[in-house]
């Protein structure tokens, strides 16, 4: 039996590791209707048209739920990181993992 408990409970702290890893599954049709706000520097069809904004079309979808939990803490800088920080402490979770199920379903 001791051994498996070592089992365990070292399965639970793998699944605990890769929790912030997990995403519940965005709904792509709310991430459309929370874009038109998106759409003013990243285009209505998520291809930007001024070269500094980048493309959302076919991104990652975890790619874009990290990158807009990070504006919206306040952890990334540079470039747009001014205007992106004010855009996503707006978004909830469930807002950001829509979005990103939007974007990352475009072709």
């Amino acid at each position: 039996m001791k051994g498996m408990q070592k089992l365990v409970v070292a399965m639970a702290g793998a699944l605990a590791l890769s929790a912030p890893m997990m995403s519940v599954a965005g709904d792509a049709a709310a991430g459309k209707a929370k874009a038109a706000v998106c759409a003013a520097c990243h285009g209505s069809n998520g291809k930007a048209q001024i070269p500094t904004y980048p493309n959302l079309a076919g991104q990652n979808e975890q790619y874009l739920v990290v990158a807009l939990k990070a504006y919206r803490a306040k952890e990334r800088s540079g470039g747009q990181a001014a205007i992106m920080q004010g855009q996503a402490a707006a978004l909830s979770d469930t807002d950001i993992a829509n979005l990103a199920a939007y974007y990352s379903g475009m072709k």
